[in-house]
């Protein structure tokens, strides 16, 4: 683990009055009992914050903690200061962008206009034959009380969501800092063009449409099985209540479109069994938010599509740009 986030090791320079690297390891061995104890401090805390704040989703408190697990990184690789500040260099500013969207995610819920839920639950209606596949698949597969394999499956599916771009991200970091700039980009720009959506037309999701008695009665499968399971602070992945509450932001499903957007960027160089993977993903959460309640087909489609218009514009828009430098370096060496 430590090896995927921790920053690359720092050239092997010699410069004057500097100690070299024999040098530099004898001065940080009285720090190794600190190293040692880097990851089991780290993991404590996060453990006393799960059992009094229960799981942390909000995208702000997720990258602290992120940005917490690099700096561990950072102190058990013995890097010293020069590992404190790559991360900060890199990881703070997104952070900071990332609350942005948070916030303003919250501020999104109190449009002067109402939200909207009549289009998407026709469009549901016509694709389920008359009836809508959410009331379909509970109808069939949820039982009350007494989850099943698949309900424990579309929780760790749906809980997936609030980290699994940011591990990866942080991966890329360790490993390949352009490709970590290219997705991250791609991350943010559909991040915020699903909140411009969020305040231009915002979206009712199943289960609000069926309280206000427009759909039969439905359950948000994962809300119901992390109660019956005795998790109950794990409702905090919903955010009901908070400044960054936005219950009409259902329209693009982001649930949806992150895991699209991996199989878009990653797909033209995985491996089969990475492929695999990255097909299943995002089908997967499309049957989880589905079955669940958390939002409708056209949702899900529309979040697809937007993933797709983001990483396929990026990846065309720096192919054109890498063109013309090469271009402009081809024309400066024939002169």
């Amino acid at each position: 683990m430590t090896n995927l986030l921790r920053a690359a090791p720092p050239p092997r320079l010699v410069r004057a009055g500097r100690p070299g690297p024999a040098g530099v390891a004898a001065r940080l061995r009285p720090l190794r009992p600190l190293r040692l104890l880097a990851w089991p401090l780290y993991l404590a805390a996060l453990a006393w914050y799960v059992r009094g704040n229960g799981l942390p989703s909000a995208n702000d408190v997720v990258f602290c903690w992120l940005i917490g697990a690099l700096l561990t990184a950072a102190v058990h690789s013995g890097h010293g200061p020069r590992g404190f500040l790559l991360v900060l260099r890199d990881w703070v500013p997104v952070m900071a962008a990332v609350w942005t969207y948070s916030l303003l995610r919250g501020y999104g819920a109190h449009t002067p206009w109402a939200p909207h839920w009549l289009p998407q639950l026709d469009a549901d209606q016509v694709l389920g034959f008359g009836r809508t596949w959410t009331v379909r698949l509970q109808h069939a597969l949820y039982t009350p009380g007494s989850p099943h394999w698949y309900d424990y499956a579309a929780v760790t599916v749906y809980l997936s969501h609030f980290f699994l771009v940011f591990v990866i991200l942080a991966v890329l970091w360790r490993r390949d800092h352009a490709r970590y700039v290219r997705l991250l980009t791609c991350y943010l720009v559909l991040t915020f063009a699903g909140f411009a959506t969020y305040l231009l037309y915002p979206a009712d999701p199943p289960w609000l449409v069926a309280q206000e008695g427009h759909l039969p009665e439905v359950t948000r499968v994962v809300s119901a099985v992390l109660t019956d399971i005795g998790l109950p602070q794990a409702q905090s992945v919903f955010e009901n209540g908070s400044q960054f509450a936005n219950d009409v932001a259902a329209m693009p499903s982001l649930h949806s479109a992150y895991p699209a957007m991996l199989l878009f960027f990653f797909w033209p160089t995985a491996r089969p069994w990475l492929r695999a993977l990255l097909v299943a993903y995002p089908l997967a959460m499309a049957f989880t938010l589905v079955y669940g309640a958390e939002h409708f087909i056209v949702d899900i489609l529309a979040g697809w599509t937007y993933a797709a218009v983001v990483v396929f514009g990026l990846r065309w828009f720096h192919s054109r740009r890498t063109g013309r430098a090469h271009e402009r370096a081809d024309l400066a060496g024939c002169r």
